[in-house]
């Protein structure tokens, strides 16, 4: 998982950019959940909070009046 990005001239853009793929490749989300262990339950009640957020968040975009 080599990322690479050539500096020519700008070290701003070039780091700038850097952060962009790295994002985008999703490993700041992935350190992120790796940092620390969650009990099965822990992940488990987490990921129905978040579908149960989701849901909500969706019902509210398709009923609104216009």
């Amino acid at each position: 998982m080599a990322t690479k990005v050539t500096v020519r001239g700008n070290l701003d853009q070039a780091i700038r950019k850097f952060k962009q793929k790295v994002a985008r490749d999703g490993v700041p989300s992935e350190w992120k959940k790796r940092e620390a262990y969650d009990k099965p339950g822990v992940r488990k009640r987490a990921a129905k909070k978040a579908a149960i957020k989701n849901a909500k968040k969706r019902n509210r975009s398709n009923n609104r009046d216009y």
